[in-house]
């Protein structure tokens, strides 16, 4: 009998790690701003254009754009070692801001949707903000939680440091 409750226990705990293991991932989110010391003009016109992107992110060596139906663009890294080639899905002139999702992109994601917007403040200057919201792939929310918050950080830095007296 406790033969039997002992192999009964192990069975239900490998059943629970299976279903744990194949559980979906949850949605995340994420979201970064920085204030920077330039009207919203000013700096929406230097990052605004969608392959802009090549000349303000440190990380990115090159960027081609294809704009034979939606807006694709294609990244790579200075590097060489990733590409990300991805599809523009909105832009707003007038509120300064565009949307993307990836195509293909090295990060462990998938439903993967970001917007890029300047904010005006009530000094004149801005506020960039950068957000995104994806599915990790499972076992992979550390990494790709990581990997994002690095390009958004890193790309805003250099966006403050641009327009810095």
């Amino acid at each position: 009998m406790t033969k039997t409750l002992a192999s009964g226990a192990a069975a239900c705990c490998a059943l629970i790690m299976f279903a744990a293991a194949a559980a979906p991932a949850e949605a995340a989110s994420l979201r970064r701003s920085v204030d920077v010391d330039a009207s919203p003009e000013t700096v929406w016109s230097a990052i605004g254009p969608f392959c802009a992107i090549a000349a303000w992110h440190p990380a990115i060596g090159s960027c081609a754009e294809d704009a034979r139906g939606p807006v694709v663009r294609t990244l790579v890294t200075k590097d060489g070692k990733a590409t990300f080639v991805e599809i523009q899905t909105a832009r707003s002139q007038a509120e300064r801001s565009y949307s993307y999702t990836f195509k293909s992109a090295p990060i462990p994601v998938t439903g993967y949707a970001s917007t890029l917007r300047v904010l005006a403040k009530a000094d004149g200057t801005s506020t960039v903000t950068w957000s995104g919201a994806y599915t990790p792939d499972a076992g992979q929310a550390k990494a790709a939680d990581e990997a994002l918050a690095g390009i958004y950080e890193s790309g805003l830095a250099a966006i403050k440091a641009r327009f810095a007296h």
